[in-house]
């Protein structure tokens, strides 16, 4: 049966490797559109760069341009990781694929009113969106079969000791998202630090085709971080909620309750995962992926990359 899914997102590296992996995928997941949320840059700058990703690959698809700053806090964004266009590396074409004259909240609003099937949402940036749209439409969240989304930790952090980057940067929207009551996935750094491509599988992809070429000049911006600390992969995080949704034997995962830190000097957007037992089932707000098989994983997507350029 196909899932009807929306990409929230902010590409960024990894959000375009995940949309890849979805797009080769459209038996398993059929992508409504695509919301861009403020996040690894500016949301003017990440919404032209899944314009330009689609169209390098000859994909259309929906694009609807959503908030441009936190809740509360001013946008943050990270050219360290990203560069300062939010999609450093790859040389991309003008687009010709189009932005809707819909905000993302708005385009949210349309797809759910009018489908059939409750929809999952694909939660790959900061959580600024999906709060407006609960806060704005809350009779529609019963429309919303789960929000899988890439954010938080179990343990530590990558932006603070204690936070990891999606959540830190809305940490009042990611409250918001985790105290909704709707069914939450919650892929955080330990099972993204699992998912890891290594650097050569990365060197692998150069010459096989224009979308292996794309993912290859993508990723060798994004893995020059642990390049340059001698380690031999990197982590592909926003590829895991999407993963997850294809291939759920391939990872283990276990439900807790799980609260935002929405300030803090070291614990802005901390993820305090609940670990004392027993636990009230009445707590447990999040399905946290613990762990998963990194080979399968690895093979299913390096096939994603493989079978787009087959089409």
């Amino acid at each position: 049966m196909t899932r009807k899914i929306i990409i929230d997102c902010d590409p960024g590296h990894d959000d375009v490797m995940a949309i890849l992996l979805a797009l080769a995928h459209p038996e398993e997941l059929e992508i409504l559109g695509y919301t861009t949320v403020c996040g690894n840059q500016l949301v003017e700058k990440v919404t032209a760069n899944l314009a330009k990703v689609l169209t390098a690959i000859g994909k259309s698809g929906k694009i609807a341009m959503g908030c441009d700053t936190p809740l509360h806090y001013a946008p943050d964004p990270q050219p360290g990781a990203h560069g300062e266009s939010g999609l450093d590396g790859p040389i991309l074409p003008e687009a010709t694929v189009k932005v809707l004259d819909k905000h993302a909240i708005e385009f949210m609003r349309d797809v759910l009113e009018n489908s059939d099937k409750k929809i999952t949402i694909v939660a790959l940036g900061p959580l600024t969106n999906i709060a407006v749209f609960l806060k704005t439409y809350p009779h529609l969240r019963s429309k919303i079969e789960c929000i899988t989304l890439m954010g938080g930790s179990i343990y530590s952090g990558n932006i603070l000791p204690k936070a990891e980057f999606n959540i830190y940067e809305d940490p009042h929207a990611a409250k918001i998202v985790f105290e909704s009551s709707i069914p939450i996935i919650m892929s955080g750094l330990e099972v993204c630090n699992e998912a890891s491509i290594l650097h050569t599988e990365i060197d692998a992809l150069q010459g096989n085709g224009k979308v292996q070429d794309l993912a290859h000049d993508i990723l060798q911006f994004f893995s020059k971080y642990n390049r340059d600390r001698n380690k031999d992969r990197s982590p592909l995080f926003d590829v895991v909620p999407i993963m997850h949704l294809l291939h759920p034997e391939y990872f283990t995962s276990q439900k807790f309750p799980v609260h935002i830190e929405v300030a803090g000097e070291y614990t802005r957007g901390m993820t305090v995962v609940d670990l004392r037992e027993p636990r009230d089932p009445n707590t447990l707000n999040a399905e946290v992926l613990t762990h998963c098989d990194r080979d399968k994983f690895m093979k299913v997507f390096l096939d994603a990359l493989i079978q787009l350029d087959k089409n």
